[in-house]
């Protein structure tokens, strides 16, 4: 089966990046708030799945916004890395696209 190239249109691409942002931010919110209600969490790991996923600009607003995991590593450094890596890889295929 042929993939349609239609669904990579800059559209689909925008709206994909808002939802997973957005997905992002709600993640650190939700997992802020069981935190302080000393309840099960969402996995670090699934914080910085999401990240990795095109949500880094989501989970920095997110860490933040509700001051959340700003006091670890992985995630104080993590996070922008993954941003900067993503910046970089979006340049870098615009430019052979060319």
């Amino acid at each position: 089966m042929r993939l349609r190239m239609d669904i990579f249109s800059i559209k689909n691409i925008i709206i994909y990046f808002v939802v997973v942002n957005f997905l992002s931010i709600l993640m650190f919110f939700i997992d802020k708030k069981k935190a302080e209600k000393n309840l099960w969490r969402i996995s670090e790991k699934a914080l910085i799945l999401v990240s990795i996923l095109g949500g880094s600009v989501g989970a920095l607003i997110g860490m933040y916004t509700f001051r959340h995991k700003t006091k670890k590593l992985k995630f104080t450094v993590g996070i922008p890395v993954i941003l900067i890596l993503q910046i970089v890889l979006i340049i870098y295929l615009n430019t052979i696209g060319k």
